[in-house]
């Protein structure tokens, strides 16, 4: 018999939610063969069976949050049958009713705080909520929680705390009457058709990280628009080339990370994060990168950029990006991002204002690569543009810097010089 339990996925996870089993108890399961999946604050991911067998057991259901290595499901060996569940005690006689007494006249004993009942319900609250709850005279089993379990965050506080204050809105007065004869036909008002459907957990994640972002930064954005017609020339005639000899396509993508990282190298402010009054200057340059999923966003993280050419940031980039959307990333590749860029351009956006990645001061954003006219020596010429928008930290980054930063990063692109095969 083998326990599987909930592993421990990062330094900094204590907890995880089983979102899905993907055997049921008495199914035949092989060893690294996916058994369930589980959800945390920096990945969803398939754990895959310790042992080969029969699972026999199943201790915890879909959308339970459990502690790190707690037991949730046993495999016992080929042919075993699965345990059953425990059978139901028989419900005792009804006890005969006692005769009638005299009343008696009890003191009613306290009610349990909100804070208690919240926390038997749903799991512990923080000292921040209940301080908050304390402050503003909330009762807690009334504010609905978002977080893991059904736990209450700030957010939720907030959240509840301002629908309070919201004024009212006053009854409307009924009409005055009026002879039948000159009523006007009364229209008839179809109720709102709604469909309530929760947040995945991922979704909460994603709302809670960014309301928290745009909370702890001063959010800046500056657009610069570049000529990338070097690269789309150079990459016109290398790809089908580069895609026989390595098995994946060529992008723009790994051009703009590869001129990020030149940027990086003059301008280390970008690649730091703040603590307190100290700024934090990073040695590595970890370079996050956005990948969209089905049901949200993951930004998967290449370690060592500056030490990678464009053969190795492609491809860097296409196993995080398949990987992520397979659930297959591990823990370590989604921490220690150092500076992060978003392609929105792959879905024909051509700007946008991207938030930053916490604890991070800067996040690139690039839009769609097209042709468009341009004034080039008092003649108009087509070129293949593309705009280029940097969120910075304002706490930290002053918009002088920011535009260096970004006209670095053109240069390159502009007089790309380096051979790719």
């Amino acid at each position: 018999m083998a326990d599987v339990v909930m592993p421990q996925m990062g330094e900094s996870i204590t907890e995880g939610t089983l979102t899905k089993w993907l055997k049921r108890a008495g199914d035949h399961v092989e060893r690294d063969e996916p058994l369930f999946e589980i959800s945390t604050d920096k990945v969803d991911s398939e754990i895959p069976s310790p042992a080969a067998g029969v699972l026999s057991e199943i201790l915890v259901q879909e959308g339970q949050v459990v502690a790190v290595n707690t037991v949730v499901a046993r495999i016992g060996e080929a042919g075993a049958a699965p345990a059953e569940a425990p059978k139901a005690e028989p419900a005792p006689a009804p006890a005969p009713e006692p005769a009638p007494a005299a009343a008696v006249i009890v003191e009613a004993a306290p009610a349990p705080a909100p804070a208690a009942v919240v926390e038997a319900e749903l799991g512990p609250v923080s000292p921040l909520v209940r301080r908050m709850a304390r402050e503003n005279d909330v009762d807690l089993s009334l504010v609905p929680g978002t977080g893991p379990g059904g736990r209450i965050t700030k957010a939720d506080m907030e959240a509840y705390i301002a629908s309070k204050s919201a004024p009212a809105v006053p009854p409307a007065l009924p009409p005055a009457s009026a002879p039948a004869a000159s009523a006007a036909p009364v229209a008839r008002v179809e109720p709102i058709r709604t469909r309530v459907e929760p947040m995945s957990i991922m979704r909460a994640k994603i709302a809670e990280h960014m309301t928290m972002s745009k909370r702890t930064s001063a959010h800046v954005t500056t657009v610069h628009r570049v000529d990338m017609s070097k690269i789309a020339r150079l990459r016109s005639k290398v790809k089908d080339d580069f895609q026989q000899r390595y098995g994946f396509p060529l992008t723009f993508l790994p051009f703009i990370t590869r001129a990020a990282v030149e940027a990086i190298r003059q301008f280390p402010i970008f690649n730091s994060s703040v603590e307190g009054t100290n700024i934090l200057y990073h040695n590595d340059v970890n370079i996050g990168i956005a990948v969209a999923l089905d049901n949200g966003l993951i930004v998967p993280v290449i370690r060592g950029a500056d030490e990678k050419n464009i053969v190795g940031l492609q491809r860097s980039i296409v196993d995080l990006a398949a990987r992520a959307r397979s659930k297959q990333l591990r823990p370590d590749d989604v921490q220690g991002g150092t500076f992060s860029i978003t392609n929105f351009g792959s879905f024909g956006s051509l700007f946008a204002t991207p938030v930053i990645n916490q604890p991070q001061v800067a996040i690139l954003g690039v839009g769609a690569v097209e042709k468009a006219p341009v004034i080039i020596d008092d003649a108009i010429a087509i070129r293949h543009m593309a705009y280029l928008a940097l969120t910075f930290d304002h706490r930290l980054i002053d918009g002088a810097t920011a535009d260096q930063f970004c006209l670095k990063v053109k240069a390159v692109l502009e007089n790309w010089s380096d051979q790719i095969l």
